[in-house]
């Protein structure tokens, strides 16, 4: 039942919603202020439908003044994203709550607008930085946080606490497009030249990624059973992940179609045969010390190659060799690039000493476009 307060001409609705877990009492309130024009039979007869509407939404559970916006969400975290989410999106969206509570956390659900999140996001566009090295952070991670802020809002919206998604009416300020660093063909064949030396595990992940074009979690979730080695196809079944929250862990692929199977071309097949030999020399010298856990990439020991292991492999390579540095995902776009290829031998110019060495079968991709065309097709 409603009780009804007056003061200074307006009228303050409360409505008792039973208790919470604590065994304390849980009200709403709502404030009415009459037209001026109104008779006093009028304001009498309407502020009793006042009351009634007021008691139903509580009912329904759409009058949320007193549940703040932090608390929403972790109820959000534990009731639908924990059950729902992939451990490495549920990861990233805890990520978001170090910028997302302390702007709005402390806000009551029903209280926070459109404009209270526009002003967030676009602070964070502007002056947004890097929680670990301090730079600018990408649009992409601006519409993180707008996403993490609207799943929660969504969240309510299905539970009948709101009417309304104030998300929807909020853009993402336009960001500065970053070139992606992509490495030239005459690149990839001198990095190619230059892994002559280079350990065959790595040697043999950084073909596999340029051949193949498969993501870096991926390869490093690869096992010797996901190898047809009489038709050279090698299947993706699942991703090895990396997060502070669950530490080394494997998961299913990003998505479905990720889930796929690839022909390799006999060059990789053989450096995988030769790492197949090199890994089972190491687990005979290593005897009861070996890890046995059947993937491809492991180290002298055969424990798993950390899934940031190849990154930093490759930049201290190039670092060392003095030759530009990109991403191992960048190498996904030699094998995905858009533009027509043509795939052609390493020229006659290197040593037959490299020729007749696996690595003198390498193929190397050669766009038929200019260079600009092929950076406006990515």
């Amino acid at each position: 039942m409603a009780t009804v307060l007056e003061r200074n001409g307006s009228y303050r609705i409360k409505v008792s919603c039973g208790y919470d877990i604590h065994g304390k009492q849980v009200t709403q309130y709502k404030t009415w202020r009459p037209p001026e024009n109104m008779t006093e039979r009028q304001i009498k007869k309407e502020l009793e439908r006042q009351c009634v509407l007021f008691e139903e939404e509580c009912k329904k559970g759409q009058i949320t003044s007193a549940i703040k916006f932090e608390a929403l969400a972790e109820e959000w975290f534990e009731n639908y994203a924990k059950l729902n989410l992939k451990k490495s999106s549920y990861t990233m969206q805890r990520t978001m709550t170090t910028r997302v509570y302390p702007a709005i956390g402390h806000l009551k659900l029903d209280k926070i607008t459109s404009r209270d999140i526009q002003k967030f996001i676009n602070d964070l566009a502007v002056n947004g930085r890097n929680l670990q090295n301090g730079k600018p952070i990408s649009r992409k991670t601006v519409v993180h946080h707008l996403s993490f802020i609207s799943s929660v809002f969504n969240y309510a919206k299905k539970m009948d606490m709101i009417k309304d998604n104030p998300c929807s009416r909020v853009t993402i300020p336009k960001g500065k497009k970053k070139e992606k660093a992509i490495y030239t063909i005459e690149e990839i064949q001198h990095l190619f030249e230059l892994l002559e030396t280079a350990p065959l595990v790595y040697r043999t992940f950084i073909t596999l990624a340029v051949y193949s074009g498969f993501r870096r979690g991926e390869m490093c979730g690869l096992e010797w059973s996901d190898i047809d080695w009489e038709h050279n196809v090698i299947s993706i079944h699942r991703t090895a992940n990396y997060s502070k929250l669950y530490g080394n862990y494997t998961d299913t692929t990003k998505t479905k179609r990720s889930e796929r199977s690839s022909k390799l071309s006999p060059v990789v097949m053989n450096m995988l045969k030769q790492l197949k030999s090199e890994q089972e020399y190491n687990k005979e010298m290593c005897g009861d010390k070996w890890h046995e856990t059947n993937r491809v990439f492991v180290h002298d020991d055969g424990s798993p190659v950390h899934i940031n292991r190849p990154y930093r492999w490759l930049q201290d390579f190039c670092k060392k060799n003095n030759i530009r540095f990109c991403d191992i995902h960048s190498l996904r776009h030699i094998n995905n690039m858009k533009t027509s290829l043509l795939i052609i031998r390493l020229k006659s110019h290197i040593s037959p000493h490299i020729q007749h060495d696996v690595f003198g079968n390498i193929v190397l991709f050669h766009y038929l476009h200019t260079k600009s065309d092929f950076y406006k097709e990515l």
